[in-house]
This record gives C-alpha cells, structure tokens and sequence, in this order.
C-alpha cells in the first residue's frame, strides 16, 4: 500500500460511494445491452434536464481519448482537420489518435492552455487566402477544453466568440469536459451546461475525472447533425455491451444535481494549497482556478517533497528548478489537504 500522498492526477480514486452502491444494488439485474437499459435512459433523460435541452442526443463511452477520436471522426469529413491549442490534450497526450482516423490537428498558440476566437479566425482566413488551400488539410472544427490543460477557464462571451467565428466559417465547436465538474464548482466561472448545449455542436461531460469509476458523457443538442451516432460509436469499437455500467453512474452523477457539487470539495482544497504556497513563498506559474496547481520548486527541494509526496511532472524551468502539477480531485479530504501544507 502507498503511503505517499496522492496529488498526481484526478483520476486516482475509485468513485462516489453513492454510484458504488448503485451498482452493487443493480448488480444481478438483467438488461438490454448498449446503453439501451431504463437506467441508461434514465440518465439520458436527466441530462437532458441538467443542459435544458429535451432534443440532445446523449451517448456514453469509457474514456477521453476514445470519446475525442469518435466525435472528432464523426463530425469531420475524411479531408479535414482539427484546430486545436498547441497544449491540448488531442494534439499532445493522445498518442495520435485523431491521426490515426486519418485528421490531423492544426495547432495555434496558446495562453496558459487557452486559444483565442481572433487567432482562430486568423487561422481560418490564412487558410482561405491561401492560393493552395485546396491542397492543404481544411479546418473544419474547433476543439476547446473547459477547463483547459492548465486548469484555466473559458467564459462564456469567450464561447460566444469562438460560436461567431466558427459559424462564419461554417465549422463545428466541439468541447472537451474531461474535467468539468470542477469548473461547474468554481466560483470563476461563468459557464453552464445550458450554455455548452446553446454554443456548441458538441461536448462531453467528463466522469472519470470527476466522481465516476470510468465513463464521458456526449451530448449533441442537434442530433441530426451526426447521423447515426450510435452505429459510428459501434464502428469505432467504442460501444461498451453492458452499457448500463456507464448508464448507472451518470444516473448517480445526476441524481439530485450530484454532479454540479461533487467538484466543490477539489476546488476548496486547491484554494488552500495555493494560499498556503504563496504564504510560504514558493512561486505558482499563473493564475489556475481550478483543480490544478502548477508551482515552480527548486529540484534539490524536490526530490525531499517526492519522498512523502506524488505529483505530476509538468516541464523544466531552467537548470535548478522544475514545474509541477499538483492535483486535487472530487474526494480530497481536509486531513489530506493539511498533510500537504504541512510537507510543503
């Protein structure tokens, strides 16, 4: 057994205890398979409440990774890309699956994890303004996490922005919410489910991340934007047979608005570390408001904190020091929280 503190990631622990008794409650149950279950449709329907859009098309899957290579393939057509932050996790932790389905990922600077609607439309009109475009990959999409790589936050006159420029383009907005639970928690942040089904052509609620034992969330308010979505799922070997696994989590997550508070324990524990961080002197990157800290330690100070505790290398400052991230998640305790200050 680990005794070290775990700050490493979010996804580290197993579930909420209330999808754990779920599942253990529903365990010898006999149902349709593929999502296709009362339960399944039962968190279909409360999600449906929760984004305030009664016609989304909602579909489940296991990961991040297998979530964006799916949606991205079926939005895209077999000659466009996808424009994505130079830090973004389909262009940088995804070991190239989104090429692997044949479309590359056209990157453009980022801000502490974020892009910009203007550099975006810059890309855009670059792109059409080049005599060879028609030999060039299109973009014909905008990936965008919230919250970001960097734990930043997009507002939602931010999506407004990104909603113009792809619609004057003719381009699909897509988010990636591997982590949303814990910018629906944050104070800074301005953006809704409501608004995610009102400004994008797609998104996922994440719940590995947040609560969940595996599981993402689709939601596609205009279903007939992707034709057949469930059968792409099912090509792509992305269709789990006994689908109200995923079904019953999301239920859980959604019972009794579960899912808006099960980030707000990560957020309040994060906002203590970084007060204590900067009471004691150390140097945070920049400004994240959410679940990840990212602090500038000297590497003889490191390798004592790596004795007690794991972080996530993140990149090398300069030849004395390095930044990490540290990590809170949906079951951080207080005890745990101390325990770090005091280390630190």
């Amino acid at each position: 057994m680990n005794e070290k503190l775990s700050f490493a990631c979010d996804y580290a622990k197993g579930a909420h205890p209330d999808i754990l008794q779920r599942i253990i409650q529903t365990n010898m149950m006999k149902t349709a398979g593929y999502g296709l279950d009362e339960i399944s449709e039962s968190a279909r329907n409360r999600i449906r409440k929760a984004c305030e859009c009664e016609s989304a098309a909602v579909e489940f899957l296991t990961g991040g990774t297998q979530t964006n290579a799916v949606m991205i393939d079926a939005l895209l057509r077999s000659y466009q890309g996808v424009i994505a932050a130079e830090t973004g996790h389909i262009s940088v932790h995804e070991a190239g699956a989104i090429e692997a389905n044949g479309h590359k990922v056209l990157t453009v600077p980022h801000q502490y994890g974020k892009i910009s609607a203007g550099d975006v439309e810059r890309y855009l009109d670059n792109y059409y303004n080049d005599a060879n475009h028609e030999h060039m990959v299109m973009p014909g999409m905008v990936y965008l996490s919230h919250p970001s790589e960097y734990g930043t936050l997009y507002s939602k006159a931010e999506l407004q922005a990104f909603r113009e420029v792809c619609d004057r383009f003719g381009i699909y907005l897509y988010v990636d919410g591997a982590r949303l639970a814990y910018a629906l928690a944050c104070p800074e942040n301005d953006v809704r489910l409501k608004d995610l089904a009102e400004l994008c052509d797609a998104f996922y609620i994440g719940g590995t991340k947040c609560g969940a034992l595996f599981g993402e969330a689709v939601v596609v308010p205009e279903p007939k934007k992707i034709p057949h979505l469930f059968t792409i799922i099912k090509q792509h070997g992305a269709l789990l047979a006994k689908g109200r696994l995923l079904g019953i989590q999301f239920d859980e997550l959604f019972r009794n608005d579960l899912y808006m508070q099960i980030g707000g324990p990560a957020i309040k524990a994060a906002a203590d570390i970084k007060k204590a961080l900067r009471e004691k002197g150390y140097r945070l990157c920049f400004g994240s408001p959410t679940n990840q800290i990212f602090v500038v330690m000297e590497n003889e100070a490191l390798k004592i904190l790596g004795e007690k505790v794991e972080y996530s290398f993140w990149e090398k400052y300069d030849d004395n020091h390095t930044v990490i991230r540290l990590a809170t998640d949906w079951g951080t305790t207080e005890s745990e929280t101390i325990a770090l200050i005091n280390i630190l």
